[in-house]
């Protein structure tokens, strides 16, 4: 499979991002280093970043791109009298894969320490701890510095309440098999087919202006979005997702979103219904241009692109890589996928235009 040497460090540099919800301004700094050169760029103050194409005209329907920048992850809560770190969520974690996850916490000086995610050790446990399949809750999860006391924790290792906490997990690409491993790829892998797409659209000729967003903390409810939307008033959007991948967990006639099989389009999950015409348009489009896609009625998750609708009734879509063990520390995900997903917006960019949109 042939890589795109750039794209493939912008992914990279996208997962590598330190940036749970209310934090995400590493993955800002990567999208502004990567679309200065083309597009136009302002930030508000929730950090949404807006990406202006240069050649829209102001007067053609806006199609709206969104991505959100962040990604689950933790908050210090306080510091126990032995120097572990009690801490809340940021988002919706797969619980069940917290404890011996390897942290890196920042501290009251900026810098990011190694930590761990700790549970009470086997050894210790009452007769009912023991019982089978239990998961500790996340109050009964520690982030363990090495600190010997909250003293301790406080003046060597400069720990404070507030502060975030992320995976500590590098991206790395096994290219003969095509598979990507990494953080964070929900949504960061979404931030990474809005990016390209912005780029090979920046000097083409549409029949609609382009306002792409990345969005700021969705896993805390589309809080960013909500504000992004107000501000771009779109006539349509295409929200772009790192999904969960099903194919390793339901049963075959079921498996609606698997990797190497192209974006999945879903119809609706909890939050939205997207907008069933641009749905189906999309489908035949991918069809036509023999682009690989998957469609996927959901019976559980939540996106932006309730957001979109909620607050601007603009008929909107959801583009999602799929991608395996999302809010888990460790995800898989495919360059083929994400390769998919770009021609296939970039065909939908092409191809849209005010009779059309006025369709859905």
């Amino acid at each position: 499979m042939k890589t795109d040497a750039i794209a493939l460090k912008r992914i990279q540099d996208l997962s590598n991002a330190k940036a749970p919800s209310g934090f995400e301004e590493e993955t800002i700094a990567v999208a502004r280093r990567s679309l200065e050169d083309l597009c136009d760029l302002e930030e508000d103050h929730l950090r949404n970043l807006y990406i202006y194409r240069r050649h829209n005209s102001g007067k053609l329907p806006v199609v709206m791109l969104d991505a959100h920048s962040d990604e689950v992850g933790l908050m210090i809560h306080s510091i126990k009298p032995a120097g572990t770190l009690r801490f809340v969520e940021l988002g919706g974690w797969s619980k069940n894969t917290l404890p011996g996850t390897r942290v890196k916490v920042r501290n009251a000086d900026g810098d990011w320490i190694s930590g761990i995610i700790a549970a009470k050790p086997p050894h210790f446990l009452t007769p009912a701890e023991r019982k089978e399949n239990q998961i500790p809750e996340v109050q009964d999860l520690v982030i363990d510095v090495g600190a010997t006391s909250a003293d301790d924790a406080v003046s060597r290792f400069r720990i404070r309440s507030g502060e975030p906490a992320v995976p500590d997990v590098r991206f790395s690409y096994d290219e003969k098999r095509d598979i990507m491993f990494g953080k964070g790829f929900d949504c960061r892998i979404g931030c990474a087919t809005l990016i390209e797409t912005m780029r090979r659209v920046a000097n083409m000729d549409l029949n609609v202006d382009v306002i792409g967003v990345l969005s700021s903390q969705e896993e805390v409810g589309e809080r960013g979005c909500r504000v992004a939307v107000s501000r771009v008033k779109p006539d349509t959007a295409i929200c772009f997702e790192g999904c969960p991948a099903d194919d390793t967990f339901t049963e075959p006639y079921a498996v609606q979103t698997a990797l190497r099989k192209g974006p999945m389009l879903r119809f609706m999950d909890t939050s939205v219904i997207c907008s069933p015409r641009f749905q189906r348009f999309s489908l035949d489009l991918a069809k036509k241009r023999g682009i690989p896609v998957q469609a996927s009625v959901r019976e559980g998750g939540g996106n932006n692109a309730a957001a979109v609708q909620l607050f601007s009734d603009a008929p909107s879509i959801v583009m999602g890589v799929p991608v395996r063990y999302i809010h888990s520390a460790n995800c898989m995900t495919s360059y083929e996928d994400y390769q998919s997903s770009v021609e296939l917006s970039v065909a939908l960019l092409q191809t849209l235009d005010k009779k059309t949109i006025c369709s859905f």
